[in-house]
């Protein structure tokens, strides 16, 4: 036998062998005659692999030589192996080897078999590629009109983690993740899908779906066709709302996939009314329709939807809530006080919605007649005084107002009955200086026709508002909003005790609201700048607020309530509410006056 030494290899075929990064190598030192090299592993994919041997040396020659492999170190030909079958002189033989299993480390190794018998080179590792999963798609049950269920069975996870799973869905072959899907967890087995969404009377076609770091595959596809679904219907804001009609309507705007037969509002006076109560037809198919709703019943909260039917039922839109108007009633008051003018310059009373017809109003009123009128026209139909019997009556004799005064006036047709009761207005309560035993009695101001007081209030305690020392005419804040009042409403709190603007304003039918405020300067020329307040004291004989400050040139305004939400400023003899800086051009000690219901203040220097 003829000896090659190894070491007369070229050092180009030596270099020839090469390692891969996804694969890694045994090597081994022992050098044998004939000597054998597995020298690459190269293309390594989900089912196959090439290997490269190396012929070091053939010795007395070869019978056969390939490559040999198995699932765990040492791979012989006893085990699985894959024959070099070309006839070659040359050295190096590359052998590809399929049928592999996916995701599987596998050892290999080049082997030579001679007369003596058989070598092996160099054992390499590698690692097949995961596949794709492979799934089935499930039966489709429980369809309805918009849903159905369904789902698959990844039964191969492909040597990787199964990271999405699903079923996709459309109304075209084939559908695929990029559109419409379901998510429903991850790795392998078996799962249940529900799709929602869906229009009715219409084919899908679904399949599942399996993702893993290979890709997305797909379940063979399945067919359905979905019910006939309800249609979709919204209902029209309410508009046009009389004393006995409104204005509504609707839109179809799906029709379930089936023709809409039917269309329409259902109204009444409960909640979600259908069609089996009160319904005004608005003909048939998809769009939008109007409906008048006759007939209603003044000051009544109605309820209205609009509603579609087609094969499978009857939907409804949103239920709206609207209420008639009310019956409201309207008397001017004309007479000796105002000249008679019949005009909308005429004072006023009036009902509400909840005052079951009965109007009323506050006026200041001269000692005389007065008429009550509906409109202006003075015809005997809308023009309403004493019957003789201190009823109302059409046109009847003028009313008497027996003394000049501050009255509530009452009206109702719907008895014929009115009434003029002369009242005095001021505070009481535990805040003002009678407490709960004696009204402090407030001004009126005919210009303004409002009532005003100036008066110390201490903290911790309320007032209100009473008229002529009587109980039965007295107003507070339920809602304790700063100025609507209410007919016996709550105590209004006093949290800081100090002097306080108060005004009363009950000109307004039905809305009555009044202020309570304290004053004080603010600005550049006093000693905490703009940053805070100097407080102004009520001066009970002057009738005005007043403080003497020591001020700097510089600017001031008027501030109530240490806030900016009022602050006057402008002309001293004309405040406005928001005005402009008032500038005071000399140092000096000054006396400072407000009056905040005329408007007026002074800047004196002493």
């Amino acid at each position: 036998m003829k000896k090659i030494s190894i070491y007369r290899i070229p050092a180009l075929l030596v270099a020839a062998t090469i390692f891969f990064a996804a694969c890694t190598k045994e090597q081994s030192d022992v050098r044998l005659y004939p000597q054998l090299s597995t020298s690459q592993v190269l293309n390594v994919k989900s089912d196959s692999v090439t290997i490269v041997g190396f012929v070091i040396s053939e010795g007395d020659g070869l019978i056969q030589k390939g490559v040999c492999y198995k699932t765990s170190a040492g791979p012989t030909i006893a085990d699985s192996k894959t024959i070099y079958g070309v006839n070659s002189t040359s050295a190096t033989f590359t052998v590809k080897i399929g049928g592999l299993a996916f995701a599987t480390k596998y050892y290999a190794r080049a082997y030579a078999t001679t007369g003596s018998g058989t070598i092996y080179g160099e054992e390499y590792t590698f690692t097949t590629l995961p596949i794709a999963p492979t799934l089935t798609t499930a039966a489709i049950t429980a369809i309805t009109g918009k849903s159905a269920s369904g789902g698959g069975n990844v039964t191969v996870g492909g040597g990787a983690t199964v990271t999405a799973r699903g079923i996709c869905y459309g109304t075209a072959h084939n559908p695929a993740v990029s559109g419409s899907k379901t998510s429903d967890g991850t790795g392998t087995g078996a799962f249940v899908s529900s799709v929602t969404g869906l229009k009715g009377n219409t084919v899908y076609y679904l399949r599942a779906y399996a993702t893993n770091s290979v890709g997305t595959s797909y379940g063979p596809e399945v067919t359905f066709t979905t019910l006939v679904d309800l249609p979709a219907v919204t209902t029209s804001a309410v508009t046009a709302v009389t004393k006995v009609s409104a204005i509504s309507g609707g839109e179809v705007t799906y029709d379930g996939g089936a023709e809409i037969t039917a269309r329409g509002l259902a109204w009444g006076t409960s909640a979600n009314p259908t069609t089996a109560g009160s319904v005004i037809t608005g003909g048939t198919g998809m769009g939008s329709f109007i409906s008048n709703l006759p007939d209603l019943t003044v000051f009544t909260t109605y309820h209205v939807r609009a509603f579609a039917t087609n094969s499978a039922g009857t939907a409804y839109g949103n239920d709206i809530t609207f209420i008639t108007l009310a019956d409201i009633t309207k008397f001017w008051l004309v007479g000796g006080y105002n000249g008679w003018d019949n005009s909308d310059n005429a004072l006023y009373i009036i009902s509400t919605a909840t005052s079951g017809g009965s109007a009323q109003g506050y006026a200041y009123l001269t000692s005389g007649e007065l008429k009550l009128t509906t409109d202006h026209s003075w015809d005997n139909a809308h023009t309403f005084g004493d019957n003789g019997s201190g009823a109302l009556t059409n046109p009847g004799n003028n009313i008497q107002v027996t003394s000049t005064g501050y009255y509530l006036v009452k009206a109702n047709l719907s008895d014929m009955t009115y009434s003029l009761k002369l009242s005095t207005w001021g505070v009481i309560g535990d805040a003002t200086p009678g407490s709960w035993s004696s009204q402090t009695d407030m001004v009126y101001n005919p210009a303004s026709l409002t009532f005003s007081l100036g008066l110390h209030m201490t903290s911790g305690g309320g007032f209100k508002f009473r008229g002529t020392s009587d109980w039965s005419l007295n107003y507070g804040s339920t809602a304790a909003d700063g100025s609507k009042l209410d007919d016996g409403g709550s105590n209004i709190a006093v949290n800081i005790e100090d002097d306080y603007a108060i005004t009363l304003d009950l000109s307004h039918p039905n809305a009555y609201t009044y202020s309570a405020n304290r004053w004080g300067i603010i600005g550049s020329a006093t000693a905490d700048t703009w940053t805070s307040d100097q407080n102004m004291s009520w001066n009970a004989v002057t009738k005005e607020f007043t403080a003497t400050l020591d001020l700097t040139a510089g600017e001031i305004k008027f501030r109530a309530n240490d806030d900016w939400a009022i602050n006057l400023g402008g002309d001293l003899n004309n405040l406005t509410g928001g005005g402009g800086n008032i500038a005071v051009t000399t140092a000096g000690n000054y006396t400072i006056t407000l009056d905040p219901w005329s408007l007026k203040a002074t800047v004196t220097k002493n």
